[in-house]
C-alpha cells in the first residue's frame, strides 16, 4: 500500500530528523511580554496602525481576537466593527466590553530583539538551522537526538523558549521538510505533533488539500474544481494531470502529498550576526555580576565567529531592564577584524553606561561579518578598508549609540 514503509524520497537518507518551529501569534506575544496585562485578553497588532485611529491592517490577531472573526490582513477598520476596542467599549454604557478588545501597532525593532532571543536559544538546539521568517525556522537536529527521544527533545526546546523568552512555540517534527510545518501547525496553539518515517502519507491523507505543503487558497480551489478534496486524494492523482494544470508545481504538490521531500535543512545565507545572551532569575543590580556575565557571553561570540571563519565590523551589548525594556548599544569598527579581546573591551566599555540599572537580561553581539580570507586581522596587525596600520594603534572605533531600530532579523523571516 503505498506511504506503507519506509517513504518515497527519503531513502536517500531516511534518518533525518526535522523540527519545524512556529511561534504562536509571535507579535501579540511580544506585546504581552512587554504589557502582561495584556495576556488572555483579545489583541490585535496592526501594520500602519495609530493607536485610536482606524487606518491600517491586521498583521496579528490573538486567538482570543479571532473568536469575533478577527483574521490577519483584514482592515483595521473591519476589525473593529468585530471586536471595538475596549478603551470605546467602557466608556459605552451599552456596549459589550466581553466582546471588545486591546490594538497596538507593529513594533518590528522590538519584535525582532524578541525574535533574537528564540534565534539563539534554535542555534544552540541544532547544529543546521534554516529561519525562514521572524518567527519560523527549521532545524535538522539528526545529530542532536533520534526517533526514540525526539518528542522528549522537542518538549524540552519549547519548555526552554517558553522559560527563557515568555513567548510559545509549536513545534512539528518529521522526517521532512513539508510534513514538519504541516505538524507545527495541526495543534496550535502550543502545539508538539511528531510524524515518524512511513507514516507522513497516512497522517496527511485526510487533511484538507489546503493544508499540503504549497497549496494556497487558489490552488485549492482549483484542485476542488478537479475534485480533489483532501491530501491523500491529490497523493493518488495522476501526476500528468496535475502537471497539464500547474507545471511543475503540480508534480511538488503531488510528491508533498505523498510524503516525498528530498530537501535537506540548509541555512539560507550566511548569517548577518553572532549572539549570545543570558538571563538572571531575578533583575538584578549587581554590577560585578553583570559584568562578569558580559565577559563570559562575549568570549562565546568571539569564539564561535573564529570557530565559523568570521570576521566583524560591530560589537554590541543588549541589556533588558524591568518590566521587560530592551536597550542595545554598539560600536563600528573602520574594518572587520577577529579579536576576542577587543569583543570584551568594548562590550564592558558599553555596559558602563548601565552600571547603576537593574539587569534582567544581557546579550553580546557581532555583527557585519564578513566570511572573506583572512590576512592579519589581530589588534596588533590590523589592514582593512584601505588603511594602513599606524604605530601599533587599534582601528578607529565609531560609537553608534542606540541599534534599537536596526536590529535586523530579516533572515528569520
Amino acid at each position: 500500500m503505498p506511504g506503507r514503509g519506509r517513504l518515497p524520497g527519503t531513502d536517500r537518507r531516511p534518518e533525518q530528523v526535522v523540527c519545524h518551529v512556529d511561534m504562536d501569534c509571535f507579535y501579540a506575544a511580544c506585546e504581552r511580554l512587554r504589557e502582561p496585562e495584556l495576556r488572555g485578553e483579545a489583541l490585535v497588532v496592526g501594520m500602519g496602525y495609530e493607536a485610536g485611529a482606524d487606518n491600517g491592517a491586521v498583521a496579528t490577531a490573538s486567538y482570543e481576537a479571532r473568536e469575533s472573526g478577527v483574521e490577519s490582513a483584514m482592515a483595521i477598520s473591519e476589525a473593529l466593527e468585530l471586536l471595538p476596542r475596549k478603551a470605546v467599549a467602557r466608556e459605552d454604557p451599552d456596549a459589550d466590553s466581553e466582546a471588545a478588545g486591546y490594538y497596538r501597532p507593529v513594533d518590528m525593532g522590538y519584535y525582532e530583539s524578541v525574535a533574537e532571543d528564540v534565534k539563539a536559544i534554535l542555534h544552540d538546539s541544532a547544529d543546521v538551522v534554516r529561519e525562514v521568517s521572524i518567527d519560523e525556522a527549521y532545524l535538522d537536529v539528526t545529530d542532536r537526538t533520534d526517533w526514540g527521544g525526539v518528542e522528549r527533545f522537542a518538549r524540552d526546546l519549547k519548555r526552554r523558549i517558553e522559560a527563557e523568552v515568555g513567548v510559545v512555540a509549536s513545534v512539528g517534527v518529521a522526517p521532512t521538510m513539508s510534513a514538519a510545518k504541516i505538524a507545527s501547525d495541526a495543534d496550535k496553539p502550543d502545539g508538539l505533533v511528531v510524524i515518524e518515517p512511513g507514516d507522513v502519507q497516512d497522517f496527511l491523507g485526510p487533511m484538507d488539500v489546503e493544508a499540503v505543503h504549497n497549496v494556497g487558497p487558489v490552488t485549492a480551489r482549483e484542485l476542488r474544481e478537479m475534485g480533489i478534496e483532501t491530501a491523500g486524494e491529490l497523493a493518488e492523482s495522476d501526476p500528468d494531470r496535475l502537471a497539464d494544470r500547474f507545471g511543475e508545481r503540480g508534480l511538488e504538490i503531488y510528491r508533498f502529498a505523498r510524503g516525498e521531500d528530498a530537501r535537506t535543512v540548509t541555512p539560507r545565507d550566511d548569517p548577518k550576526s553572532f549572539s549570545r545572551e543570558s538571563a538572571f532569575p531575578d533583575a538584578i543590580d549587581d554590577h560585578d555580576r553583570v559584568r562578569e556575565r558580559v565577559r563570559t557571553l562575549a568570549g562565546a561570540v568571539a569564539e564561535r565567529a573564529t570557530r565559523e571563519g568570521a570576521l566583524y565590523q560591530t560589537v554590541g551589548i543588549k541589556i533588558v531592564t524591568p518590566p521587560y525594556d530592551v536597550n542595545t548599544r554598539a560600536r563600528s569598527l573602520s574594518g572587520p577584524v577577529d579579536d576576542p579581546e577587543l569583543v570584551e573591551a568594548i562590550a564592558l566599555d558599553l555596559l558602563a553606561e548601565f552600571e547603576t540599572a537593574r539587569v534582567r537580561k544581557v546579550g553580546v553581539r557581532v555583527s557585519k561579518l564578513s566570511f572573506t580570507e583572512r590576512e592579519q586581522v589581530s589588534l596588533d596587525g590590523f589592514t582593512g578598508s584601505g588603511h594602513e596600520r599606524d604605530g601599533g594603534q587599534p582601528p578607529e572605533i565609531e560609537d553608534e549609540g542606540s541599534l534599537s531600530g536596526q536590529l535586523t532579523l530579516s533572515d528569520f523571516r
